[in-house]
């Protein structure tokens, strides 16, 4: 089973000078409709070309990959069967490249459990996105896997995060923070990370006042508004700390034949403006 230890992400982000992870959100309805009548209107094989491309493409100027399972999970046991297959082909041909189920699981301790052998020990991923509502007993069964990552939902970048998640509570943090304070009770940060939405870039700073030195997940990058420069300035520690998401700009960069051609551009750019913001802001 593959492990991926903090410090391979680090040297690998170091050496590439990019902290780049690719989202791989892939939908027959966004991606090329040549592709997808190429394949018959058959969802494996057009999930599978477009992701091959995409990963063959944008390898180089990455880190990571975040394939969000819910892509996969609406055509059912061929989704299912793509997503494998993603993981698989990127496990073989970039074996450094950390590998995130986007899957967002949380439920009672006894179905967590279930959850993390099928993503951990089957589909062998590095990482999984986990929901924290339900408390420690739902996150734990994640937990405890060597080599292994939860990265846990703390402030996400959409407009209904202001409903519950910038409430304060009784003790004068907001509830994103309590449930970072809670969670480093359950794994250090070795083990978790936590997943930071990118449109509201000044909040890093009271991120890193609660998780100082763990990795952030961070979307919200690119097609979503995000500032990479605000992200880096506020929430970049001195080995990085970061892992920023790019989704859609990236893998609908061109609906053309040069689609994957096109996806390489787009990360190349992104990469090329990480390169600079790591020689200000971290020591790596």
């Amino acid at each position: 089973m593959k492990r991926m230890k903090r410090e391979e992400i680090i040297d690998h982000i170091r050496e590439k000078r990019s902290f780049l992870c690719v989202g791989l959100d892939s939908d027959l309805k966004k991606m090329p409709l040549w592709l997808v009548e190429e394949s018959g209107g058959d969802a494996y094989t057009a999930l599978m070309k477009f992701n091959i491309e995409i990963i063959n493409a944008t390898a180089p100027y990455c880190v990571a990959y975040k394939p969000n399972t819910a892509f996969y999970e609406a055509f059912g046991a061929d989704g299912w069967r793509a997503l494998a297959d993603t993981v698989s082909y990127i496990r073989g041909k970039y074996p450094r490249h950390l590998i995130i189920a986007d899957a967002k699981r949380g439920d009672i301790g006894n179905t967590s459990a279930m959850y993390a052998r099928a993503f951990f020990n089957d589909m062998n991923v590095d990482a999984i996105t986990v929901a924290p509502y339900m408390g420690e007993d739902s996150v734990r069964p994640f937990l405890g896997f060597e080599g292994k990552w939860v990265i846990l939902l703390a402030l996400t970048s959409n407009k209904g995060s202001l409903d519950f998640q910038h409430n304060e509570e009784d003790n004068g943090h907001r509830l994103f923070e309590n449930v970072i304070l809670k969670s480093k009770e359950w794994a250090g940060s070795e083990e978790m990370m936590y997943v930071v939405g990118a449109t509201r870039g000044s909040m890093f700073e009271d991120i890193r006042k609660v998780a100082p030195d763990s990795f952030l997940l961070v979307p919200g990058v690119g097609a979503q508004g995000g500032s990479l420069e605000d992200v880096c300035r506020y929430g970049m520690t001195d080995d990085c700390g970061l892992l920023v998401n790019s989704s859609r700009a990236i893998i609908y960069a061109s609906q053309d034949k040069d689609f994957a051609v096109a996806a390489g551009q787009a990360a190349k750019a992104v990469t090329d403006e990480m390169k600079g913001f790591l020689d200000t802001y971290s020591k790596i």
